[in-house]
């Protein structure tokens, strides 16, 4: 299985592999001090929400059934299979999370050998725009072009952020971190954190892992 593919290929692989994923996300980001603070509620919601929808469909092929179950089946497993791609990439590729962690998800590593890397050069340009309340929007693209796709072959940008009450030195001073593969991206914050200061700084990130110069820190007010 490549690092590409590592969706597993039958059924019942697939859906022991997606409610692991669940599971753990879960258990890291629950309790009274949860390990992991960097995946929104919202999004966890999503992925349970979308495992639920997985699962009914599949165990309704349990019993004998016609083709319209089949193909609602695997309507629901494409879904549930571009789900559980995006989160990976925004949640489940940087720190916090650890080697160990994907290795427990059954999520391939990336190789971290020199002969693979290669230097991101491209930097990020992004505005920040109100998007709801306790939502940002951030927008974001290769400075300097007039598109915005990302680089080709990177998994997105990093955005850092963090509810200070002063201006941090320097982007590795913030300490919520996401990968956001495509833009607009959605900050979501809590109720208390309303009328605060967030300072956000970005960074490209290539698909082996690496990262590029961060942006300067931009920052706006929680609505």
């Amino acid at each position: 299985m490549s690092k590409k593919n590592y969706i597993p290929a039958t059924d019942a692989d697939f859906n022991q592999f997606f409610k692991n994923i669940t599971q753990y996300v879960n258990t890291k980001c629950t309790g009274t001090t949860p390990e992991w603070q960097h995946i929104p509620r919202a999004d966890r919601d999503e992925l349970n929400a979308a495992y639920a929808a997985w699962y009914s469909a599949w165990g309704l092929t349990f019993k004998p059934h016609g083709t319209d179950i089949t193909k609602e089946k695997n309507r629901a497993r494409k879904e549930a299979e571009a789900l559980v791609r995006e989160f990976v990439n925004r949640f489940l590729r940087h720190r916090p999370v650890t080697d160990h962690d994907r290795d427990i998800m059954g999520i391939p590593n990336r190789k971290t050998t020199r002969t693979s890397h290669f230097s991101v050069n491209e930097l990020v340009e992004f505005e920040i725009k109100l998007r709801g309340i306790r939502e940002l929007e951030i927008r974001f693209w290769i400075k300097g072009a007039s598109h915005r796709a990302k680089p080709d072959g990177y998994d997105g940008a990093v955005i850092v952020w963090d509810v200070l009450e002063a201006k941090p030195a320097r982007p590795e001073d913030l300490n919520r971190h996401v990968l956001a593969s495509r833009t607009p991206h959605t900050l979501h914050f809590d109720e208390t954190e309303r009328g605060k200061t967030v300072y956000i700084a970005l960074a490209w990130q290539n698909d082996r892992g690496h990262t590029g110069q961060w942006s300067e820190i931009q920052a706006a007010i929680i609505p």
